[in-house]
């Protein structure tokens, strides 16, 4: 009799253990936790829309006025990221800009330092171009979402505002007079 029980010792043990071990697993993948603290305290985030809805008032002559000088075309940005401006294909003097998966509706709005800033009001975003680069920015909480675009033609101007003569006003094998 002892065999029995000596026997059949082992086999209730593991039985005892896998429903132990299921009822555990069961657990885990019902309710699964973070195992470390900066795992618990990230959030995930909700899906950003791919195109906002869009701004349909009239533009005025100045923001009309802005169309021509905007830069349509890919233009590659820092960390190699890539922004696309094209006009909108139904609304004369607006403009499409696409970053990454998301698309915004870009109104022109005129500026006192002849700097191109298109807008899109209700998500909040801001695309400033100026000679030398053009960013990406988020109005509403005050970040750049990518800097240092440059169109084909800001390239250009950037590298004729270096001109290769130019440096410190120092030439070399010249000296100071001597007093």
């Amino acid at each position: 009799m002892k065999s029995a029980t000596s026997q059949l010792r082992p086999l209730l043990l593991a039985l005892a253990s896998l429903a132990l071990c299921g009822s555990a697993w069961s657990a885990a993948v019902e309710n699964p936790k973070p195992r470390n603290r900066l795992a618990a305290k990230v959030k995930t985030q909700a899906p950003a829309p791919a195109v906002v809805d869009e701004d349909n008032t009239p533009l005025n002559d100045d923001q009309l006025a802005v169309g021509p000088r905007v830069h349509s075309g890919d233009a590659q940005c820092e960390f190699n990221q890539k922004v696309q401006i094209t006009p909108h294909p139904d609304k004369p003097g607006r403009f499409r800009l696409q970053f990454g998966k998301l698309v915004y509706n870009m109104t022109p709005e005129p500026t006192t330092t002849g700097a191109v800033r298109l807008e899109d009001k209700k998500a909040g975003v801001v695309w400033l171009q100026i000679p030398a680069k053009s960013m990406l920015m988020n109005a509403k909480i005050g970040q750049r979402m990518v800097d240092s675009c440059q169109h084909p033609e800001q390239v250009q101007s950037a590298q004729a505002m270096v001109a290769p003569d130019s440096g410190i006003g120092i030439t070399p094998g010249t000296s100071l007079p001597k007093n």
